[in-house]
């Protein structure tokens, strides 16, 4: 079962760095050039500069962004900027922020979590700690590298866990009653409020109640699998140093991890659409020919901008095998729902996978429609787009860019199809990741993001 504890974190010297706003930062992978130089232009020890250090003209194995990095992070700790707890703590973390017109406040908190090799079919994984997402090595490979500059994690993975009652929340919520918070507000406006808890006995009370239950990566398995890469790494050096094992408690045993119950009510998953290169230019009228009676279809409009009220057709009807896809060649949108003849073929050319697996708009979308009616397996990776404003607007600028038919990822041109795609629920993540299997990239968006900078876990 997980093993969860409590540890002295590394924080923010308030009175040294000023505001906690201006020091934070999303996780690095959501970080493009012009909100990375924001960040870097609001306060000189703001954490990007940790978790994604600029490139500089003359970078060599020597002297990086990520040896520069680990060099911050050592002098910000030796001039007290960062401070380390007095106590090993359990940091509670509360996000308040608003979507689709509501207001929600996400309750979790943060701890070291032991490692423990995946659950996953083939792996030899038996543990209760499940990841849902397909993983790829170059972002492993750059994590590996910040981490043994750094020697520590820099930002926390987020896990979910079942808890009907939210029972392992109650606990921590009652030792924070009527404590100050520190709190940042990010650049989107949410606010993120954290607690430290060193009581002794609620510490353990949460530690027995959390070692009886599995816990699913919402987000980070690119450094969960760099925590264990960075484990062994460090297990095999002590071990031809000292000639034994790496000792139980030392810290490279555990990844920090943000938790958060399923059944907390601020949870929220959010779609990721997609934009496609790639593809010949194709008209509506030609999509639904590919498509045939694995679909039933009807024409939703035209333009980019009908992507906007079209997704509330789609969210409304709440059905994974409904989505809407938009053809360049014509600016039209087309409605389309999966039919059981659509399914009976997805369950033929997806025969390896579980009938939760193919039940995901994701898995119809990439397998079904992409790979096999499009017969395009080996298209690049689309544009994921998250803001389903950014949708019109990717198009627009697509359709400016002319055509593009060399298939290459980034290249430029036109997006000659997008798909309006139902996220995977907590639900489905709980059900595929159970059967050892991991969705499609980008199945989920989890919002908001958990920031980077309110505690940092040293592995030393």
């Amino acid at each position: 079962m997980p093993q969860i504890s409590a540890f002295r974190g590394l924080r923010y010297n308030l009175g040294q760095v000023g505001s906690l706003s201006s020091v934070v930062a999303p996780p690095y992978d959501v970080i493009d050039p012009e909100l990375q130089q924001q960040l870097y232009d609001a306060n000189e020890r703001n954490v990007v500069r940790l978790i994604l250090n600029k490139d500089e003209p003359g970078d060599n194995d020597e002297n990086n962004r990520y040896t520069r990095a680990a060099k911050l992070l050592k002098q910000w700790q030796r001039d007290g900027a960062l401070v380390t707890e007095a106590d090993p703590a359990i940091y509670v973390y509360h996000q308040e922020y608003s979507a689709g017109g509501e207001h929600y406040i996400r309750r979790g908190f943060m701890c070291r979590v032991r490692l423990e090799p995946f659950n996953t079919e083939g792996t030899g994984g038996e543990g209760n700690i499940y990841p849902h997402e397909e993983t790829h090595g170059g972002a492993k490979a750059d994590r590996l590298k910040l981490w043994k500059a750094c020697r520590a994690n820099l930002s926390q993975i987020f896990g979910l866990y079942p808890d009907n009652f939210n029972q392992a929340q109650v606990t921590l919520e009652a030792a924070i009653a009527g404590h100050t918070p520190h709190e940042a507000t990010d650049h989107l406006g949410v606010v993120n409020r954290i607690w430290p808890v060193t009581d002794i006995e609620t510490i353990t009370v949460l530690e027995a109640e959390m070692s009886q239950l599995p816990i699913y990566i919402a987000d980070g398995h690119h450094r969960y699998e760099t925590a264990c890469n960075y484990r062994d790494e460090v297990a095999a050096a002590y071990q031809e140093q000292h000639g034994k094992e790496l000792p139980h408690d030392h810290p490279a045993n555990y990844v920090l991890m943000m938790c958060v119950s399923m059944s907390d009510p601020g949870m929220q998953v959010l779609p990721t659409h997609r934009l496609f290169r790639g593809l010949p230019p194709m008209t509506s009228g030609q999509l639904i020919e590919k498509l045939g009676d694995a679909f039933e279809t009807e024409p939703a409009g035209t333009e980019p901008e009908r992507a906007i009220t079209l997704w509330d057709k789609v969210e409304t009807e709440d059905e994974q095998g409904t989505m809407a896809f938009y053809t360049a060649e014509d600016k039209t949108w087309t409605l389309a729902r999966v039919t059981h003849a659509g399914r009976e073929k997805l369950a033929e050319v997806a025969s390896d996978r579980s009938s939760d697996w193919r039940s995901l708009g994701v898995s119809i979308l990439h397998r079904l429609v992409v790979d096999t009616l499009l017969d395009a397996p080996n298209l690049p990776a689309p544009k994921y787009v998250r803001s389903l404003e950014e949708v019109p607007v990717g198009l627009r600028e697509g359709d400016s860019a002319g055509r593009d038919l060399t298939g290459q990822q980034g290249s430029g041109g036109r997006f000659e199809l997008a798909a309006l795609v139902m996220p995977a629920t907590l639900e489905h993540i709980r059900q595929i990741s159970s059967h050892g299997e991991r969705m499609p990239a980008k199945s989920t968006y989890f919002y908001p993001k958990v920031l980077s900078g309110l505690v940092i876990n040293p592995l030393e």
